[in-house]
């Protein structure tokens, strides 16, 4: 994880970013160094993960002893040991512990759902930061991809409930990669158990835009999310 500071006034939030890359490679340019350029422009810390990749094969990774060993989910248990190591930092970093979200893209749209959703530990205690939630207090999900299923069936693994974070949702309905029922479907869960949240979807855009496009109206989306930051007191 690498912190990044805010470059105005620091307004006590932060935001973990998960890059994208289908669990194969990490975007941490596109969907990560960029990115925290951004938010720490208006005066939020930004953490930048680089969490494992388990070469290709989904969220998961497994043991060569496999029939015996259960699958490890390596990227889920690095980003709910980042948000509690954010949080335990809080007092140094000069933030206020109730305003720590995370933002995720393509693959790491679905790493936001299910910090979103999971609060179960995912790995054995470390120290006294894992006596901390590793809960988002917001989460930012750009063209998520996992949540939709064959179907159009909802992912099982994620069961989302009052206690999720409000959410915020954006994806272009010309995406190639992940299409935008993983955004609707996932709209329609967090409606169902009453969690605030604010979707978008854009004509046109593709997938993995990041800050990059200028030729659509979808490159309009920071300043979207910074006003349903405002909307729900995080800035």
């Amino acid at each position: 994880m690498t912190v990044y500071s805010p470059k105005s006034e620091n307004t006590g939030a932060a935001v973990v970013v998960f890059p994208g890359g289908g669990f194969q490679v990490l975007a941490m340019d596109l969907e990560g160094s960029e990115i925290c350029d951004w938010l720490t422009s208006r005066g939020i810390t930004c953490v930048l993960l680089k969490y494992r990749v388990p070469k290709g094969n989904h969220h998961w990774d497994e043991k060569c002893q496999c029939h015996i060993t259960p699958k490890i989910p390596r990227a889920l248990q690095d980003a709910q040991r980042t948000i509690r190591l954010v949080r335990s930092k809080a007092q140094e970093l000069h933030l206020n512990p109730g305003k720590i979200g995370v933002i995720g893209f393509s693959a790491g749209g679905y790493l936001v759902a299910q910090t979103s959703n999971i609060f179960t530990p995912t790995y054995k205690a470390v120290d006294a930061a894992d006596k901390l939630s590793s809960r988002p207090d917001f989460a930012i999900a750009l063209y998520p991809g996992h949540l939709c299923r064959a179907g159009d069936r909802f992912d099982s693994s994620i069961h989302v409930t009052a206690q999720t974070p409000p959410t915020f949702l954006l994806q272009a309905w010309d995406d190639p990669v992940d299409p935008i029922c993983n955004s609707m479907r996932y709209a329609r869960e967090l409606d169902r158990a009453g969690v605030p949240a604010e979707v978008h979807l854009f004509a046109k855009g593709g997938h993995a835009f990041g800050l990059r496009d200028k030729q659509h109206p979808v490159s309009s989306w920071p300043s979207l999310v910074e006003n349903w930051l405002k909307d729900i007191g995080v800035l």
